[in-house]
């Protein structure tokens, strides 16, 4: 990288960028297939040969266990990125549709054409899937690509933007650093879409600077994810699929890791034995010891954690793990049970590794407690009741929803990921991202031939009754019209 480049971004800098990154676009080149496939596998290659270095960083950052490094973001990304590459010419052929009898003879076809230039912010909790997993997507799709990595996870940033130009078109591909100066000057500038993952708070802020350039947006953002847990089930799997679920996807920093577990107070006691065992199963007696668990990101993190934790309104309500280390920014799995609605961790996002249990009498009565909250980016009911199930499915908004498992549903690719209302706006994976990237322009051909004098001024009453006909589909009143003969 040039010592220009590493130079602190501002306003002036920000809007020069975006003017280069425009004439590059604008040079047509990243529409063509051979530009986008050459960065796919350029991207391919850096998961490839640099593995080890985004462990290293996604440890330093996180103490991020190796091989939940390599399941949930390095092995993702590079699926992710060769699906693209695999299915790329397929989502970029012209979609042909139905023309219409007015324009005979013609033809119409939907071309999936890229935005421009686009900007992704991206999120600390996974920072290298979710910085990439967009970046995937974009490329895909033939834009210029601005990317913002999270300053929050100061490892993984300084590695993309030591790696990514090695690998990529850097006139075409770049990526930015910095903290909230450089992302409000970024902002400032006219885009032709932003993702951003992150929280609500944020994603307003986004929405306010796109809205001053009518720029579309993609925000993931997140929410309380609720886990159902009915008494009719398989009590050892859905506990370990719920424990994983919650502390094995970052140690509970996960946008879609369950936040809550609603359940009935006749099963609570069941449910509370099967997750402990399940906890002790997976991280042993002394969990702050456990290599398999990830850190805290930072001391404020931490810190909002534990005023979750010393909130007056749970007093009590602590039946598992509560145990704290500041100095190494741990804190062990903790189970809660019967949390007041009230409480702070019944009101914000947790992000981390603490899990409440709220109980009704009817576990019917979840579906009305979920959909009183915002809607959740996911939502998870463990049941073999399948009735239970259609009505979950049928009645509960969310993002996303899985039935006996938690989190899975991310890595399919033929799924949208998205929320919705407070949870985020707009989806992207797979052939989604492809399509979130791009503009669906309708394209209508037409020759010479095929004139009707009846479109065009003077309008007779003859004329008249021929349009008509046409376009009520009525070929009868047509035939007539054109020879001149009334309907009788």
């Amino acid at each position: 990288m040039s010592d220009d480049e590493q130079r602190p971004i501002n306003d002036n800098r920000a809007d020069e960028l975006v003017k280069s990154l425009r004439v590059s676009f604008n040079s047509g080149k990243t529409r063509s297939y051979a530009w986008r496939a050459f960065q796919l596998k350029g991207i391919i290659r850096m998961i490839d040969e640099k593995e080890e270095e985004i462990m290293n960083a996604l440890h330093a950052d996180l103490s991020k266990p190796r091989l939940e490094s390599f399941v949930h973001e390095i092995s993702l990304a590079k699926s992710t990125c060769s699906l693209a590459l695999k299915e790329l010419q397929q989502w970029m052929k012209p979609e042909k549709v139905s023309s219409i009898l007015t324009a005979f003879p013609s033809s119409a076809e939907i071309l999936p054409e890229p935005l421009g230039v686009v900007l992704i912010i991206s999120a600390w909790n996974y920072p290298f899937l979710l910085a990439i997993d967009p970046v995937i997507g974009a490329i895909a799709a033939g834009n210029v690509v601005v990317l913002k990595p999270s300053e929050i996870a100061p490892s993984t940033s300084a590695l993309f933007a030591r790696l990514l130009p090695k690998y990529v078109d850097n006139s075409c591909i770049k990526v930015v650093e910095g903290t909230v100066p450089e992302t409000t000057a970024l902002l400032e500038q006219k885009w032709d879409k932003i993702l951003y993952t992150g929280n609500a708070k944020v994603g307003r802020i986004i929405m306010a600077a796109a809205a001053k350039h009518l720029t579309p947006v993609v925000l993931e953002l997140g929410g309380k994810c609720p886990v159902v847990v009915d008494s009719n089930v398989d009590l050892k799997v859905a506990s370990k699929r719920i424990v994983v679920g919650k502390w094995g996807s970052n140690n509970g920093q996960a946008c879609i890791a369950p936040d809550y577990i609603i359940t009935t107070k006749s099963f609570a006691p069941q449910l509370v034995d099967a997750l402990k065992i399940s906890l002790k199963s997976f991280y042993g007696e002394n969990p702050m010891q456990s290599e398999d668990l990830s850190r805290v990101v930072n001391s404020n993190h931490f810190a909002r954690i534990i005023r979750f934790l010393d909130d007056e309104k749970i007093s009590g309500k602590i039946i598992h793990g509560g145990e704290r280390d500041e100095k190494l920014l741990k804190i062990a799995p903790t189970l809660l049970l019967d949390v007041p609605d009230d409480s702070l961790i019944m009101q914000e996002e947790i992000f981390g590794p603490l899990l409440p249990i709220v109980t009704v009498d009817n576990i019917e009565e979840s579906i009305d407690m979920i959909n009183s909250k915002p809607k959740p980016l996911s939502a998870y009911l463990f049941t073999k009741n399948k009735k239970l199930e259609e009505k979950f499915v049928r009645a509960v908004s969310a993002g996303g929803l899985l039935i006996n498992d938690t989190i899975m549903h991310f890595a399919n690719p033929n799924l949208p990921f998205g929320g919705v209302g407070e949870s985020g706006i707009g989806a992207y994976h797979g052939k989604f991202s492809f399509d979130a990237f791009s503009h669906r322009k309708a394209v209508l051909h037409r020759s010479f031939g095929g004139e009707v004098s009846a479109r065009y001024p003077p309008y007779t009453a003859q004329k008249q009754k021929f349009l008509r006909a046409l376009l009520s589909g009525d070929i009868i009143g047509v035939i007539l019209a054109i020879i001149g003969f009334p309907r009788s």
